[in-house]
């Protein structure tokens, strides 16, 4: 049996997040990455930004997805119970279905999502999944100043995949670099994505890294040594 709820809000990710609260409300332990949304209404602002009708969506999942049973709870500390609200928060109001987990230890939070399409999620070369993760960080470090933890946000094991990437090119272009004697200068990349390079070169003979240029273009350079 179908489980369906409309949710409304000023856009259409807060009409999705009030539907996704109504179904979880209704049914603890939803899995949220099973939820089919209907866009009745992309909503539209009044004259000179005076009123606005909002947008609406039918929430919809089946049976199967509802753990009526056996509901999970979330065994979170409260730091990570307010990491894990937060990109819920902001997961849904990009418009993706996906299901949070959470992993935290003694330094950090790593916060794992899973869904059937989360292209959008991770965005080009990591750019939305990376500022989502700064996101975290800020709203972590500036509300928990006495017991803050790094906060990690992964989607579809994507952190690994890039980085074995990102370190196999340093690694080329630094022999490249080394081979021909000349500087070699890498596409731009966020901050995250430059780190790795860094930390992979640091041990590597013969070479240096610096970083160049300005965000959001800014690049690594490197630059063969004697």
């Amino acid at each position: 049996m179908e489980l369906q709820v409309e949710g409304s809000g000023e856009t259409v990710g807060e009409a999705k997040w009030s539907a996704l609260r109504e179904l979880e409300r209704r049914r603890p332990g939803l899995d949220k990455s099973a939820v089919r949304f209907q866009v009745v209404s992309e909503g539209e602002r009044g004259l000179l930004g005076v009123g606005f009708t909002p947008a609406r969506v039918i929430a919809t999942v089946s049976g199967e997805a509802v753990a009526a049973e056996h509901p999970s709870v979330h065994d979170d500390s409260e730091l990570a119970g307010e990491v894990r609200e937060l990109v819920e928060r902001i997961v849904d109001g990009i418009g993706v279905t996906a299901r949070v987990e959470l992993d935290e230890d003694d330094e950090t939070i790593t916060v794992s999502c899973s869904g059937p399409d989360l292209g959008m999620l991770i965005g080009r070369h990591g750019q939305t999944i990376d500022a989502i993760q700064y996101l975290a960080n800020a709203a972590i470090y500036r509300g928990h100043q006495e017991d803050r933890k790094a906060v990690v946000v992964d989607a579809a094991g994507y952190r690994a995949r890039r980085r074995t990437s990102l370190e196999a090119l340093a690694v080329r272009s630094a022999e490249r670099a080394v081979a021909n004697v000349e500087p070699v200068e890498l596409e731009p990349m966020t901050a995250v994505e430059r780190k790795v390079v860094h930390l992979r070169l640091k041990e590597f003979d013969g070479v240096e890294t610096t970083s160049e240029g300005t965000e959001p273009n800014r690049f690594v350079v490197i630059t063969p040594v004697s």
